[in-house]
Parts: C-alpha cells; structure tokens; sequence
C-alpha cells in the first residue's frame, strides 16, 4: 500500500511540475536592462515575471514596493535599491501601455477555429 501511494504521489508531483512549467511562457521575461539580472535575482525567485510586467505604478509606488519586497525577504543590495526602482519605473511605471499577455498556443488555436466559423 505504501509503495503504490508513494508511486501515486511522485508521479502527481511530475505532473504538477510539468503543468507549471507549460504554464510560464517563454516570452515572461524581464526587460532588458542595466540590471535585469539583479531584478530577476531578487524577485523571481518568488514569483514570476507576469507579476511585476502586469503593473503600472509610479515612481513612488514602486519604491515603496521595493521597500515592502525587502522587508519580506527579498534579497536586494542597498547600492542597487535606486537602480532597480528606476529600472521598474521606466519599464512598468504609470505612463506605460497596458500589460498584454502573450497568447497560448491554445488560445491562437480556438480564436482561428472562431474565425473559420463566421
């Protein structure tokens, strides 16, 4: 019984983890910047990229989201505190467009089939 539930178990895992990553898109990447890389290292160890690429906060909501990020953990150098606010006020600030999620395989498909009917 204890082997069947732990081959069940590993096996729920492997497809959770599979689920997950067909879920992220290649294309939810950090803009390229000075210090994408320090942003990527900070943040996208908790969460991914869609959560910041959606926002559109002003230069003084995205410091205080830095502040709260770094009270919560996030591992941010003091000397690169202003260099990642001005890199997400300039890429995700107020002005912005609004954030477009890429489009699924599925989604392109289903849109075509619509298309096809009309």
């Amino acid at each position: 019984m204890f082997k069947l539930s732990a081959t069940v178990l590993t096996v729920t895992l492997i497809c959770a983890a599979g689920v997950a990553e067909a879920a992220s898109s290649p294309n939810e990447e950090l803009p390229a910047g000075p210090v994408q890389e320090k942003a990527a290292a900070a943040c996208l160890s908790c969460h991914e990229a869609r959560i910041i690429l959606q926002q559109r906060l002003s230069k003084a909501a995205w410091t205080r989201e830095m502040d709260k990020m770094t009270k919560w953990g996030a591992e941010v150098d003091p000397k690169d505190r202003d260099a990642l606010i001005d890199y997400f006020s300039a890429n995700f600030g107020a002005d912005q467009p609004a954030y477009s999620a890429p489009t699924t395989v599925h989604e392109s498909a289903s849109k075509s089939r619509s298309k096809a009917k009309r």
